[in-house]
């Protein structure tokens, strides 16, 4: 071996070969040199970076234990666990290829005793070395106890066979020391659906988009402190002080994207402090510290998250631990010095339930940190507490309301941040339940049953943050901030709770690195219930692109650098021009439409009903110049229609199905179109959906003997003057 202090290169004479690294490098290639107290050389086999493939992998192994009759809630725990041990055996928390050859060396090769053998694994996990028994097995003696109550649980014992070794020998080969925190949760989330797992990735945030919320939160204004206080021990030491003291809460976590993300920022964020502090009390004491990681203070418990689902919490719970140990390894990596904390002392609060009805400062309280208040009245849950999460079936009965439970649980401990994803559901597509949660966080508010399921997170976080000087921000779909909902949430949050926009990010698309982006389109809206004197609008020349940043007097609810002005709900124009209305809505299960073929068909056996069949163009239809019909029989005589055999079939279905709709539309004759709006003239055709890729919406005149669908926009008896108008590009001059 030879060294110039700053590259090593060691030459293996039996091997014939040679290692080359850096002096930083030395603590990760370290095991080159086991043989100088005696240790065999291993041989280690290549492995690829775990990514989507280990998803798949996993899901395998997930389907088959499903199969076999390993479900629900052991299932996830147990793929959670096995997910740990891949990760721990290529980060040092395990020895290299540790749990691999345990599987290889001590199951058999048919599965018959692997659930056997990993289930005492688990046990040994669990448990601290001077309690473990004196005569383990001596390869099981040699893994660490990990604590963090991940092994804590006791599972039934699952079952495996010769395929389902194999399945999980093949994870073992990946090498998961590198996997990306922004897509490991909602990775392993897909394990748990094989709809999602074909889907993989599609509504996961990616990292460049939580840095786009995190970074104009509070991380671009930590780093400016920091660079103000970076030349004064004693000013740096209290901003230490303050980063190991901020609280974060995501109050719709998923697999905790957010938390994972913001944690590992805040933790370079503290290397720089420390190194920054060791350098100047180095100059002024001429001393250095004698173990840097001693003064590492950021952990995984200034971290707090909510989850409707189990399994995702589970995953955010152990994604915590994950990022913690990436960032020891980096540390120790850039030091030198080795940050280990193992076992796990501390660990994420991260709560399993219905965010809009868990009580979020309960989570802070030091005494009942993990009660909530449940979904019905006077039903407290104070169940066990897995692995730092809440499982909220457990319910035990209390006489105090809600508010005096939330009273109780109050301290004066607060989040310093709120932020997050919360569930893009629109207004027409939420449950019941949901809708009922949306008008109980608006109290009932007039229209608000036109409001997004996202709004109520809008509005929760603005009741909790009042008195304080906590920031909350959210990414969302776009409709909060155009159409009618923008007036009603905005008007709410503004009128009863003094809330202000700090910054946003106007329409941008969704996008992530995973198969399947999902063509959702986001703003991402900052806030707090005090004004500031710096705002930022984030503008998008195109919904693809980077964003420019524009300084702002204020931020309205439309995210224009104008006035907090709300435009109310109308029902008629401004002004004397044409009213546009929604196309002719069939609402008749397919049976009044017709296709060209069909239409000459009918036509040839029933040529009397020619002139009941008219031209029915949509969306689709108008911009590709397809050809589709449908029977328009608004004036046809009863007569007429009995006497047509296919008429009289199509209506026969239209009724049947319209049965099974609401009763509204069960009371509509089947010769009628749910909704006519049809009037026989002239009009105007404004497609509803287009392409994001047109500058401008394809528009165009169309013939009075034509219907136009739902999917389309009309203008009665327009003008030449109106089409030029609405064929124009509106710029804001604001």
């Amino acid at each position: 071996m030879v060294c110039d202090f700053d590259i090593f290169r060691l030459y293996d004479a039996e091997e014939n070969t040679t290692i080359e690294f850096k002096l930083a490098d030395l603590l990760s290639n370290v095991r080159h040199f086991a043989y100088l107290i005696g240790y065999q050389k291993k041989v280690y086999k290549e492995q690829d970076p775990a990514n989507i493939r280990a998803a798949e992998l996993m899901g395998k192994l997930h389907d088959r234990l499903e199969e076999i009759g390993y479900t629900g809630h052991p299932l996830e725990v147990y793929l959670v666990r096995l997910l740990f041990c891949l990760f721990a055996e290529d980060t040092s928390i395990f020895s290299k290829q540790q749990f691999q050859e345990y599987i290889e060396q001590r199951t058999n090769e048919d599965g018959s005793d692997l659930a056997a053998k990993l289930q005492e694994l688990f046990q040994v996990l669990n448990t601290p070395r001077d309690k473990r028994f004196k005569n383990l097995d001596e390869q099981l003696g040699d893994f660490p106890h990990l604590n963090g109550k991940l092994f804590e649980e006791l599972l039934p014992t699952a079952s495996f066979d010769s395929k389902m070794r194999q399945a999980l020998l093949n994870c073992c080969y990946l090498d998961w020391s590198k996997i990306s925190p922004a897509i490991f949760g909602s990775m392993f989330q897909s394990v748990m659906n094989p709809k999602e797992r074909r889907n993989l990735g599609a509504h996961y945030t990616s990292e460049t988009n939580i840095l786009k919320l995190i970074k104009p939160l509070f991380l671009d204004e930590l780093w400016a402190e920091f660079d103000k206080v970076s030349h004064d021990p004693t000013k740096l030491t209290h901003f230490h002080n303050k980063l190991a003291s901020l609280r974060f809460l995501d109050p719709a976590c998923g697999c905790g994207n957010f938390l994972v993300v913001t944690y590992r920022e805040l933790r370079l964020l503290e290397f720089q402090v420390i190194t920054t502090l060791q350098k100047l009390n180095k100059r002024i004491h001429q001393m250095e510290f004698i173990d840097i990681s001693l003064f590492f203070r950021v952990n995984v418990d200034q971290f707090y998250g909510i989850e409707y689902e189990e399994f995702p919490a589970q995953i955010a719970q152990v994604a915590m631990w994950l990022i913690d140990h990436q960032m020891n390894m980096y540390c120790s990596m850039e030091t030198g010095e080795k940050l280990f904390r193992i076992p796990l002392a501390k660990s994420a609060n991260i709560v399993h339930g219905n965010a809009l009805q868990v009580n979020w400062q309960g989570l802070l309280n030091p005494v009942n940190s993990h009660t909530i208040y449940a979904e019905h009245a006077n039903i407290v849950s104070e169940p066990e507490i897995p692995y730092g999460t809440v499982n909220v079936v457990t319910k035990t009965y209390s006489h105090k309301t809600k508010a005096e439970f939330d009273q109780e649980n109050t301290t004066e401990t607060r989040y310093d941040y709120i932020l997050g994803n919360p569930p893009f559901i629109g207004s027409k597509l939420m449950a019941q339940k949901q809708r009922d949660e949306v008008a109980n966080e608006f109290e009932n508010l007039q229209g608000s049953g036109v409001l997004d399921y996202v709004t109520a997170w809008y509005a929760k976080a603005a009741k909790y943050i009042q008195g304080t000087k906590i920031k909350v921000a959210f990414v969302s779909t776009n409709s909060i901030v155009q159409g009618e909902q923008t007036a009603i949430l905005w008007g709410y949050l503004m009128n009863k709770y003094g809330i202000k926009i700090h910054f946003a990010h106007r329409t941008f698309k969704w996008s992530n690195e995973a198969k399947g982006n999902a063509a959702v389109y986001c703003v991402i809206i900052g806030f707090a219930n005090y004004d500031a004197a710096n705002k930022s609008i984030f503008d998008y020349e195109n919904i693809k692109g980077e964003a420019h940043e524009i300084n702002a007097k204020n931020i309205n609810p439309y995210l224009l650098d104008a006035k907090d002005i709300l435009i109310q709900k109308r029902t008629t124009p401004l002004c004397n021009v044409s009213i546009m209305k929604f196309g002719n809505q069939p609402i008749d299960g397919g049976f009044l439409l017709l296709n060209e073929e069909e239409r000459k068909q009918v036509i040839e056996k029933e040529p009397f009903i020619e002139k009941y069949i008219r031209q029915y163009v949509g969306s689709r239809e108008f911009i590709n110049n397809e050809i589709r019909y449908c029977l328009w029989l608004k004036d046809a005589q009863p007569e007429e229609i009995r006497k047509s055999v296919f008429i009289t079939k199509r209506l026969q279905q239209v009724r049947e199905f319209r049965q099974n709709t609401s009763l509204k539309e069960k009371n509509i004759l089947p010769s009628q179109f749910a909704l006519e709006s049809h009037q026989e003239s002239e009009y105007i055709i404004v497609p509803s959906v287009s392409s994001e890729r047109r500058q401008y919406i394809p528009i165009g005149f169309m013939p009075k003997n034509v219907i136009a669908s739902n999917l389309c926009l009309i203008i009665p008896r327009a003008t030449l003057f109106e089409f030029g108008i609405i064929t124009s590009k509106t710029t804001w001059f604001g």
